[in-house]
Formats: structure tokens, C-alpha cells, sequence
């Protein structure tokens, strides 16, 4: 168990087409710090599935206050899972969804532009899967200017070879009623420069949950390309008279 009666432990969601790594430079600078950090490993196979697992992994691995992080589709993921236990006490979102009732992701994504998910993916059978549902990967083609801007063509290659899919189903399910961030404080990292999750889009869910916006001249990854912009807005939410 981690945590103390004060200091909360922060706990780290990724979102799809990556892993725990993408944020292992916030992850250094919140430990240079004196904070306790996990980082969840977040399965991207069904969005109320992974919500479940997360909320059991807050019951089992931490103690005392809780900070939530979530990239991209991790946004969803925290805002479900903190809803289900009492000891988060603020959200951090990076980049990241913030659905409604009723929202699915690529609701939210087609609210800002019509979407065309085979001109973005490969899709791939999966064992196991309910009948339709697929493994999505991005194409080599979008890859850089939807996820992967800024990066150095190393990095590109690098996250492109190792990016993990998620399921259509987990971005096409509807948000559950009761979301965490209409109780709790919260704070959104915004890229200005987003080819995944566009600028306004993220702007608009922020505003409806009451964040307080920091942004940053990036793209999707704003924790690879900016750690210490994206540690310090953590640090900040960990710090707010509003953690216990």
C-alpha cells in the first residue's frame, strides 16, 4: 500500500496506442519530489471493464488520498473508476476525454468533425471477441501528425512499434451516469497542437467539468514532449487545498 494521511498517492492511467512508459519522465520528476507513484496498467479492452479493473487496482494497491491521471482515453477511464471509490480526491487530464452520460469517445470525436475510422486504423481480429468487434491500430500514414507530433523521428518509430490497440467497442461505449469529475476539483493539460483530440474539443470538456486548464504548445503526447509542464499541473492538483 502507498499513501499517507496527506500526501496522496498519484496514480498514472495511459490511454490507447501506448503504455505505462509514455509517461516515465513525469513519472521521474514526481518522484524527485518525494511522491508516491504507480502507474496503471490499463487493459483498453472494454471501457466499463477497464474502469473496473482500475477502481479494484485503487481498493487494492493504495491507501489514503488519491490524485487520478489519465491520457487520452485514460480521461474516460478515471472519470468512471473515481466514481466508484472515495478516496480520489482530484483529477489530472492530459490530453484527454472527459465524456458525459451517455458520451462515447468517437460521439465526442464526431462532435468535433466527422470521423473516419478506416482511414485512421488497421483493423484486427482478436481472440475472444464479441461478434464485430475489432483491435484497432493507427496507420503508419497518420501516425506522426495524429498522435505522434513533435516527437523525434526515433521517438515516432519507437511508439509506432510498440503502440498497444485498443478495442472499437472501449471507444465506441457510452459513459455511465455519475461521472467522478462532477464532485471532484479537477485540472486539464491541453495540446494546442492535437491532431488526436482537437484543441476546442478538449477546451469545451474541460469547461464542463470545471478544470483548471493549463496549455501547451504540443501535440497528443504532452507528457513525452513536456514532463515538467505536465508534473508541475499534478503537483499543483496534489497540493490544492482541496486534497485532504
Amino acid at each position: 500500500m502507498t499513501g499517507t494521511a496527506t500526501t496522496p498517492t498519484i496514480v498514472i492511467v495511459h490511454g490507447a496506442w501506448t503504455d505505462a512508459s509514455s509517461f516515465t519522465g513525469v513519472q521521474h520528476l514526481l518522484t524527485e519530489q518525494g511522491y508516491q507513484v504507480l502507474e496503471f496498467a490499463n487493459p483498453l479492452r472494454s471501457f466499463v471493464g477497464d474502469a473496473d479493473y482500475l477502481a479494484t487496482f485503487l481498493k487494492t494497491r493504495t491507501s489514503g488520498p488519491v490524485v487520478l491521471v489519465g491520457h487520452s482515453y485514460g480521461g474516460a477511464v478515471i472519470g468512471a473508476a473515481a466514481a466508484a471509490t472515495d478516496t480520489v480526491t482530484g483529477l489530472v487530464y492530459v490530453n484527454a476525454f472527459v465524456p458525459a452520460e451517455g458520451e462515447s469517445l468517437l460521439d465526442l470525436l464526431n462532435s468535433a468533425g466527422p470521423v473516419d475510422p478506416s482511414k485512421l486504423f488497421d483493423m484486427a481480429p482478436y481472440p475472444g471477441a464479441p461478434e464485430g468487434d475489432l483491435d484497432l491500430y493507427i496507420q503508419r500514414g497518420p501516425f506522426e501528425p495524429a498522435f505522434a507530433t513533435g516527437l523525434s523521428e526515433e521517438l515516432q518509430a519507437e511508439f509506432f512499434a510498440k503502440q498497444r490497440p485498443i478495442t472499437f467497442s472501449a471507444v465506441g461505449a457510452p459513459a455511465a451516469a455519475g461521472q467522478a469529475w462532477e464532485k471532484l476539483p479537477s485540472w486539464y493539460v491541453a495540446g494546442t497542437v492535437d491532431g488526436s483530440v482537437p484543441l476546442p474539443l478538449q477546451l469545451r470538456m474541460a469547461e464542463r467539468a470545471g478544470s483548471t486548464v493549463t496549455q501547451v504548445e504540443t501535440g497528443h503526447l504532452s507528457m513525452v514532449t513536456h514532463p515538467r509542464e505536465v508534473a508541475d499541473v499534478i503537483i499543483a492538483a496534489a497540493t490544492s487545498g482541496d486534497v485532504a
